[in-house]
């Protein structure tokens, strides 16, 4: 019954250091319980640039479209890399998202009907935390499974 449990493992990941150590907790898990993995990167969405726009004189923050796709093939080919690396999963997904961190994790979560969700947590503190929140509290609190959260202080 227990091997049940997590047979669909969604593993949210960065370019960060907390997400290595989440990926190391991640191949571990999927082997022992031969289980499926999603892979998720979200990338916020791309903030107009003000550069040569004067609001003075009309004229509106563009877009540049270069930028985001860049973005979304540096994401894409993170992932497929990192996909790699779990030859012992039954199946391995890799899902590239933009929005919200937080809201993408729980929808593709959703969508995929995970019954796992590992994510790595930068340990912020204080003013910083209050400031940006937290993506892993606000998963954790909002999620249909349970969620595994691995420090990023964590040796």
């Amino acid at each position: 019954m227990a091997k049940l449990r997590f047979q669909r493992i969604l593993l949210a990941v960065d370019d960060t250091p907390c997400s290595l150590k989440a990926i190391e907790y991640a191949k571990d898990i999927v082997e022992e319980f031969n289980s499926s993995i999603a892979l998720i990167t979200v990338i916020p969405p791309t903030s107009p640039a003000s550069y040569g726009a004067d609001p003075l004189l009309g004229q509106q923050p563009i877009v540049v479209p270069e930028v985001s796709e860049l973005q979304q093939k540096s994401a894409q080919d993170y992932l497929d890399n990192l996909a790699l690396d779990f030859s012992s999963a039954s199946e391995v997904f890799v899902f590239t998202r933009i929005g919200s961190v937080r809201e993408e994790i729980l929808l593709a979560a959703h969508e995929w009907e995970a019954k796992l969700i590992i994510l790595g947590s930068n340990g912020r503190t204080g003013f910083d935390h209050f400031i940006s929140g937290s993506v892993s509290e606000s998963v954790i609190r909002k999620a249909e499974c349970p969620v595994l959260v691995i420090p990023g202080k964590c040796e």
